[in-house]
């Protein structure tokens, strides 16, 4: 079968299960056309044009008022009004501010206007926004992991030549990845706690020494996170505790490889998931916060991704080489034992594991998508936490 012939066959199994697409599934297949089967982007428009593809333009209201899903779970109702209002008002004297100056997205701000309205009465009443919730998980066809985004196989070049790159970024290097699912969010703590809860052997008190350097869960008390802190980011795990997550959950770490072309954002040659140019509006980096802020808090990069570059530093799955890129393999490269092995034993591995992203307080070059951090897969710090991956089977 030919390439055009095999992304048919891809497609004919999505619309099979509806006619309606989101525009992030539709990016992602697009991105699997191009990338993985090699056609051009209007060849593969034209399919899902022929295969009679909708696409739902319902609004997220949510990205319109610039707050996630994820910040609204477990809040009272009064602090859900508060947070909407709070974010409804910034935006909206912003847009009066802005005059008759057209928005980059040509609306009018006018129209942006009534849209901040319609977000602000949506997310304010509780069924509504619950209909909204619904609406955007469970409204779009193909039926995608909660909170994941489908990052398409193709190619890309890994690794840096920027004035800041390393050694151990070098060479440059064409890798091929499968297509995968990536968690949106980096692990929360309340994610985290539902872990603990069902596996007590991975609670503060139980957890054997092997696991960890004596700091696992340290700003915990007990089974308990910091108060407020139910969307930040879980920092002081091990590397192992996190390999465990990921299993209860049937998912992995990503490995290197996948963690690099997800950052990217499907970007070529950029240094930072935005582009070239240091920008502390688009990440928590270089201490201007000096703590962790919520998932979700800073715009996603072109994937749909949030905080791949700083907040805290990423595990992954690889061991760490320094001149891995000497002789990486081009087609889903992973670094000292192969995925199996890990994933089967990772509690018997002892090798250094790879760091990925930079953190809060990390400096720019640290921030950069070809960065390459490694730890002890013991270590736990305060800026250490991590996401998930899932295959995708089509």
């Amino acid at each position: 079968m030919s390439k055009r012939g095999e992304f048919i066959a891809f497609i004919s199994k999505i619309r099979a299960t509806s006619q309606f697409i989101t525009k992030q599934q539709r990016i992602g297949m697009l991105g699997q056309g191009v990338q993985k089967y090699g056609l051009n982007t209007n060849e593969s428009e034209g399919i899902l044009k022929n295969f009679g593809f909708l696409l739902d333009e319902r609004i997220n209201y949510f990205e319109v008022l610039k707050l996630s899903i994820k910040a609204m779970e477990n809040q009272t109702e009064t602090s859900i009004e508060n947070i909407v209002d709070t974010a409804h008002e910034k935006l909206y004297a912003d847009s009066i501010r802005a005059g008759s100056r057209p928005r980059p997205d040509g609306m009018t701000q006018e129209w942006w206007r009534t849209i901040l309205n319609q977000a602000r009465d949506t997310l304010k009443d509780t069924q509504k926004r619950q209909e909204h919730i619904d609406m955007l998980q469970n409204g779009g066809g193909f039926n995608f992991p909660q909170d994941m985004v489908l990052i398409p196989a193709g190619e890309f070049l890994m690794g840096g030549n920027d004035n800041d790159a390393l050694d151990n970024e070098k060479p440059q290097h064409i890798v091929h990845i499968e297509a995968f699912y990536m968690d949106m969010y980096e692990i929360t703590n309340a994610e985290y706690k539902k872990f603990i809860d069902a596996n007590p052997d991975w609670q503060k008190n139980n957890i054997p020494s092997t696991y960890h350097n004596g700091d696992y869960l340290r700003l915990w008390k007990g089974n308990d996170y910091p108060k407020d802190k139910d969307y930040h980011p879980v920092v002081y795990v091990s590397w192992y505790a996190a390999m465990a997550y990921a299993q209860w959950t049937s998912k992995r770490l990503p490995t290197e490889a996948e963690w690099e072309k997800a950052a990217r954002g499907g970007l070529n040659k950029k240094i930072y998931p935005w582009g070239n140019f240091r920008n502390p509006s688009k990440a928590n980096y270089g201490n201007y916060v000096r703590e962790s802020t919520p998932v979700g808090s800073y715009s996603p990069n072109d994937y749909g991704l949030y905080d791949v570059s700083g907040n805290v530093w990423e595990w992954c799955l690889d061991a760490y080489n320094p001149d891995f890129y000497d002789a990486a393999p081009r087609e889903n490269p992973i670094a000292g034992e192969s995925l199996t092995d890990i994933t089967n034993n990772f509690m018997d591995i002892k090798t250094r594991r790879v760091l990925r992203g930079g953190a809060r307080s990390s400096k720019h070059d640290h921030i950069r998508v070809a960065y390459r951090g490694h730890g002890d897969p013991t270590g736990t710090s305060d800026n250490v936490g991590f996401r998930c991956v899932k295959e995708f089977i089509p």
